[in-house]
């Protein structure tokens, strides 16, 4: 599954999971083609979730100001083309949490195939179990458009992968040519029940 990611990429991974425990590995189907946002950015070849842990063992899931109502999910942030997994961690959980962490545990890597697939797999996600240790939290980078963040139990998980899978496909999201909030949320409610099963065991 991991075998469209470069040597050195597949070295990495070696070295966080010895460091930090070996990842589940998963590979999840979406029903939804390669042009369909996030999985066609030409910036990136996946993204790190970033799944922080406060100090009184709640998890923070945040909404953006374009979301329809209620929707919150875990945090997750795309990793440039020639920078490292741990540094795109490093790097996105202080551009949209403001806060200091000590990575804890290597959680997961999920590996999306598409129904039409230029590459196999077309985007992973890379999910790390961070403990909070100090700073406040709020996103520093305002393009993050963050509007809100929330606190859950991790036994909240599955509900909020029910709440994203639920999304109605009847409506397009702002600012993208393919893709509405159903194949959004179906995409999203992956990570969701991947953590909870990686946390719960």
């Amino acid at each position: 599954m991991l075998s469209s990611l470069t040597h050195a990429q597949q070295d990495e991974i070696a070295r966080l999971s010895e460091r930090y425990g070996t990842p589940i590995l998963l590979n999840a189907e979406l029903y939804t083609g390669d042009d369909y946002e996030p999985l066609n950015k030409p910036d990136r070849y996946g993204e790190v979730c970033m799944v922080v842990r406060r100090q009184n063992g709640r998890l923070i899931t945040m909404k953006k100001d374009f979301y329809p109502p209620n929707t919150f999910r875990l945090l997750t942030g795309g990793i440039n083309h020639g920078e490292s997994i741990y540094d795109g961690l490093l790097r996105e959980t202080q551009e949209e949490t403001g806060l200091q962490v000590n990575i804890t545990r290597f959680l997961a890597i999920v590996a999306y195939e598409t129904e039409t697939p230029k590459t196999r797999p077309s985007f992973y996600t890379f999910a790390f179990l961070l403990d909070e240790v100090g700073g406040m939290l709020g996103a520093i980078d305002e393009d993050e458009a963050v509007e809100a963040f929330r606190e859950i139990e991790p036994s909240e998980l599955p509900t909020l992968a029910d709440q994203l899978e639920s999304l109605s496909s009847d409506r397009k999201r702002p600012n993208q040519k393919l893709g509405d909030w159903g194949d959004w949320g179906r995409f999203r409610a992956v990570i969701h029940r991947v953590v909870w099963d990686t946390l719960r065991d």
